[in-house]
């Protein structure tokens, strides 16, 4: 019974919202935001594809077989030659008709727990995840990269998008939103940062809402419409817990999670947002349902400021019901960064019908910010969660061989201290240190060293980089990413290439940034916009002028 009851709480839970939804009276504000028109040239169908297209895109896939696979999908590998005819002529089928195979738009939902900390007997803790034939996301992927072009060509995103975006991460989003509060408290401003939360956005977006959209914002027109059109509709998805399915549950809303259109379909479905936002002058970020709302201002204007981010958050909200999400008041969060000694500032922000009091830290994609940005919350953290892992693999240490443990302390503890971790560049010594004590009890564990055993070999051997230089690498290599054109715009205008104002003898030299003015070194110089210059233009002249990304990186 156990499938039937996760596939009932899921299909009951859109439900819910969506009729908690249909309940909310909302206002539409005076100064509300028309939607952009679309003015370019339209995508009104798909280019058929040759055998080695569709052969290229198989092998950037990843081989996991669906239960619905009529085949497991390495076998299907293991003869590409003979199949690929025959899978060109099903995907060129589909792209000429504009009609998703009725077959493919079946869902095996795996319910998986949030986070592993959580009760797993309480079923809202689980996410359903879509387990989808491989066919199914073989034509996907083929029409996502036409959908790329079209929307490049016509430049159709919005800059403050970071999902599902090549060269775009988490990373590259806070860097930008960290720069900003930075550069606003060196300047002495304060700022409001609200972390807006939707609930179960993707799995109650309106299918005739999007199809609109599609249409009237981003060009998307005849047989390219109808095949959107044929995708979203008539899908149905089965509960499989052991072996066991429900029976199936169709999808009248949303998009399948762990699709390939779906995560893209959901940001141009949400893109207006951002003009919303852009309205109040309001600085933001997204990536994907999380979005991020930051204002400064000197703190005399505290009260001003903060019934700005009001009136924003009330509009956002006015459009998110209209277009059938769920703003989820209570668990936003908000921020109050920055102080202003003898200045009264306000202790709340009004969220709906949530009084919404400041906090003294909230975790942002993943990176704890705190109040003062000093993120010694995120270190202290990230710190204790390495040495769990450390400690979990060093419960088995004696049955693992040298190379097994490297691999397991790579995936399980560097991976986590190297997430965002440009984001720690001109952090405290104090904190930096505390990172590289992991690192070393790391490379002892891995060679079973004793604590006063010197790390400098070990760490030589393992070819590890010590924390500063890590930080190092990552701010440097985001830098040859705008200098190659191929990193974000919101960080590539940061920057500024220095042009002397007269001819020197270095004047050959067109790879250095200039180095803006700052007033504190806690504050100013730890922004992006000045440590970025600043480890970019300490780099040797033949390192700033390597022409590859592999000869810069070696």
């Amino acid at each position: 019974q156990l499938p039937q009851v996760f596939s009932d709480f899921f299909v009951n839970k859109v439900r819910q919202i969506r009729d908690s939804i249909d309940r909310q009276v909302v206002h539409p504000s005076s100064h509300s935001v028309s939607e952009r028109r679309f003015s370019g040239t339209p995508l009104c169908g798909f280019e058929t594809v040759t055998q080695e297209a569709v052969l290229k895109c198989m092998k950037k896939m990843s081989p996991k077989t669906c239960v619905l696979d009529p085949i497991p999908t390495s076998l299907l590998f293991e003869c590409s030659d003979q199949v690929v005819p025959l899978l060109t002529t099903i995907v060129n089928q589909s792209l000429a008709t504009g009609i998703f195979p009725s077959c493919m738009k079946s869902a095996v939902v795996k319910p998986l727990l949030k986070k592993p900390s959580l009760d797993p007997n309480v079923l809202k803790h689980f996410r359903p995840v879509s387990n989808l034939p491989f066919v199914s996301k073989l034509i996907e992927k083929l029409v996502l990269d036409q959908l790329f072009r079209h929307l490049d060509h016509n430049n159709l995103w919005h800059t403050f998008q970071s999902a599902y975006r090549p060269k775009h991460s988490t990373e590259t989003a806070l860097l930008r939103v960290l720069n900003d509060l930075l550069t606003a408290s060196d300047s002495g401003s304060i700022s409001i940062l609200t972390l807006l939360d939707l609930s179960a956005a993707f799995d109650t977006i309106d299918h005739s809402i999007l199809l609109t959209r599609l249409d009237s914002t981003f060009g998307i027109r005849d047989l390219a419409l109808s095949f959107f059109r044929s995708y979203l509709q008539d899908r149905t998805q089965v509960v499989t817990v052991n072996g066991i399915k429900s029976s199936p549950s169709l999808l009248t809303c949303g998009v399948p999670q762990g699709s390939v259109l779906g995560p893209i379909l959901f940001i141009l479905y949400t893109q207006p947002l951002s003009d919303i936002i852009s309205h109040h002058s309001v600085s933001h970020h997204m990536f994907a349902d999380d979005t991020e709302l930051y204002k400064s201002d000197s703190p005399s204007e505290a009260f001003t400021l903060s019934r700005t981010i009001e009136a924003c958050i009330s509009d956002v909200k006015v459009w998110v019901v209209q277009n059938k999400l769920q703003l989820n008041d209570d668990k936003t969060e908000i921020l109050l960064i920055g102080s202003a000694p003898g200045i009264d500032l306000p202790s709340s922000v009004r969220v709906g019908q949530s009084d919404i009091s400041f906090s003294s830290a909230a975790r942002n994609l993943g990176v704890i910010f705190d109040s003062e940005l000093a993120l010694k919350e995120q270190v202290n953290k990230l710190c204790q969660l390495a040495y769990l892992e450390i400690r979990r693999i060093g419960s088995i240490r004696q049955y693992l061989s040298v190379e097994a443990t490297k691999t397991l302390v790579s995936s399980l503890v560097l991976s986590r201290l190297d997430y965002c971790n440009a984001l720690l560049a001109g952090c405290p010594q104090v904190l930096l240190d505390k990172i590289q004590r992991v690192i070393n009890c790391s490379a002892r564990l891995i060679y079973k060293a004793s604590k006063s055993a010197h790390i400098t070999p070990l760490l030589f051997d393992l070819h590890w980089l010590p924390i500063s230089s890590r930080i190092q690498y990552k701010i440097a290599l985001t830098c040859f990413h705008i200098i190659s054109g191929t990193a974000p715009p919101y960080l590539s205008e940061l920057l500024r290439l220095y042009s002397p104002s007269r001819s020197l003898r270095s004047a050959s030299d067109t790879r250095i940034f200039r180095v803006p003015r700052v007033c504190r070194r806690t504050l100013g110089e730890r922004s992006f916009q000045y440590i970025g210059p600043v480890i970019w233009n300490s780099l040797s002249f033949s390192v700033r002028h390597a022409t590859t990304l592999s000869s810069f990186k070696s």
